[in-house]
């Protein structure tokens, strides 16, 4: 750690701790000051920040903090298609795939995005026959994007009957396929290398699902993601199904890409585009914007502060809408994958926490299962609340306005707390929320939800010195697995016993 950022974090914990009471007491624009909105034509989304404990010297502190850490030019080498992952030495250029980025990079990325663009409309006017459903493999990344948009929007805009399977697990491929007729099914393969395992196993068990119902060139039916096309075709794909992307993009960024085949299939493609608008909406926020006012970066500001200076292990992200029950799950990887590192860009050890563990769930039930632990349990849980004001149903409007309500209470009786003079019945209050609040939940305003994340999280990488996009961590357990499969390996004694009893011993 250089001598400036040392200076910075040592300067932020010498700051006092007010109340969040006493922070609104003495500031009465607070609510305006930490606050701010993205436009996304004719919708937004305002986030919150006046619920947690960042002040202005607070701000003003990690506005230094981000100075010493070189981030405005990490953001430059971000959108110029320079290396900022230095352990692959590779670019990020997620945000090509946005058209914001490199010039070269944006080129390629429209070509690849006209090309799927053209598969997906002539699926759609039925140019490959009757087409009802498609089942999509893929893992991590390749799963969590596509699955969390789906869901999330395929209800407004339903298209084409979309399955998405990540688990080796049969049972997953099994449900996917009792709902799913095999004469009107389209298989999508999402790998970037072609080779996952588990990806692979789904995809062959697919084709074979396909064959036993006598459905003619099952193949045919194959629609491949990868940034490995020539691996596609030796694995008997046409090159016209063939929907590549760079090698630059990585696997939890990779929902722009031809990975976001399925939600394209699934609401059509002038929606996929307002998805990826939306997103870069966020980029140029983010690209062109200096300091606190620049939204993402302020969440990290928050973010670091709990993680850091207060020793917060966990964040909790609760959305108020069942449209985004998937987003926790997505989140997760994004953050922890990302800046779940033990050492920095240069190889060095971290001086301190990295991120905390994500988790969270949907309310209302979520208030039924663990806001008890948030209210009078001991762990200090910084807490996103997630919602829209115009409802996704139909029904009565008191279904949203109830759903609201029960938010925005949450945030307030988490802050205010309540004495009592029986402590089963008090609350401590002082605990810290942000509310990130849609005008409405469509394609553009979730490619924005996504895209702020994203960011959120290259900002918070930034300012800890650590590199975000490479992802080591998952793969010595795979290696070993690899082992066990080819045998000849001795393990340690519980290992030993489970695969006998497993029977995979040899």
């Amino acid at each position: 750690m250089n001598d400036a950022r040392k200076s910075a974090w040592d300067k932020l914990a010498l700051h006092p701790d007010p109340t969040l009471t006493e922070l609104f007491a003495g500031d009465p624009g607070r609510v305006d000051k930490l606050g701010g909105r993205i436009e996304l034509g004719a919708n937004g989304i305002l986030f919150d920040w006046s619920k947690t404990h960042l002040t202005d010297d607070l701000i003003a502190d990690f506005e230094e903090l981000a100075k010493a850490a070189n981030f405005d030019e990490m953001r430059r080498r971000l959108f110029a298609g320079e290396v900022v992952n230095p352990t692959e030495n590779r670019a990020a250029e997620h945000t090509a795939l946005r058209s914001v980025g490199k010039e070269s990079s944006v080129e390629e990325a429209e070509a690849l995005r006209a090309r799927m663009q053209m598969l997906v409309e002539a699926i759609h006017d039925g140019a490959l026959g009757e087409v009802n459903h498609l089942i999509h493999v893929g893992i991590g990344g390749s799963a969590l994007g596509p699955a969390l948009a789906v869901d999330a929007l395929a209800r407004d805009f339903p298209k084409v009957d979309v399955h998405v399977v990540s688990n080796i697990d049969g049972v997953a491929l099994e449900e996917a396929f009792a709902a799913c007729d095999p004469h009107t099914t389209l298989i999508a393969v999402a790998s970037k290398t072609f080779t996952t395992i588990e990806t692979m196993t789904n995809a062959q068990s697919a084709l074979k699902w396909l064959e036993n119902n006598d459905v003619a060139d099952p193949t045919g039916k194959v629609i491949a993601l990868t940034a490995a096309p020539e691996k596609a075709v030796e694995w008997g794909v046409d090159e016209t199904r063939i929907l590549p992307f760079a090698e630059s993009v990585g696997g939890r960024y990779s929902v722009w890409s031809s990975i976001g085949f399925p939600v394209a299939i699934a609401i059509g493609w002038e929606e996929f585009q307002q998805f990826l608008d939306g997103a870069a909406a966020v980029d140029r926020h983010f690209r062109d914007t200096d300091g606190a006012a620049n939204l993402p970066l302020r969440a990290a500001f928050a973010d670091l502060y709990y993680a850091r200076i207060k020793g917060a292990e966990t964040r909790a992200v609760f959305a108020y809408d069942e449209r985004l029950g998937l987003l926790p799950d997505y989140l997760q990887q994004l953050e922890m994958e990302s800046n779940g590192k033990s050492v920095t860009a240069d190889g060095e050890p971290v001086d301190g926490p990295t991120a905390p563990i994500t988790w969270g769930g949907v309310g209302t039930d979520a208030q039924h299962a663990v806001f008890q632990l948030l209210h009078q349990g001991t762990h200090l849980v910084p807490i996103d609340f997630i919602a829209s004001v115009e409802p996704g149903d139909a029904l009565d409007p008191a279904h949203h306005r109830i759903l609201l309500m029960n938010c925005f209470a949450q945030g307030a009786a988490l802050m205010a707390g309540k004495q009592s003079d029986d402590p089963a019945r008090s609350y401590a209050g002082n605990r810290p929320s942000a509310t990130i609040l849609c005008d409405d939940l469509d394609p553009a305003t979730l490619g924005a939800l996504i895209a702020f994340h994203e960011h959120r999280t290259f900002a918070n990488a930034v300012l800890m010195g650590i590199n975000p996009f490479d992802q080591f961590g998952v793969e010595l357990g795979k290696e070993i697995a690899r082992k066990i499969e080819k045998g000849g390996e001795r393990f340690d004694p519980s290992t030993e016993a489970l695969l006998s009893l497993a029977g995979l011993a040899e």
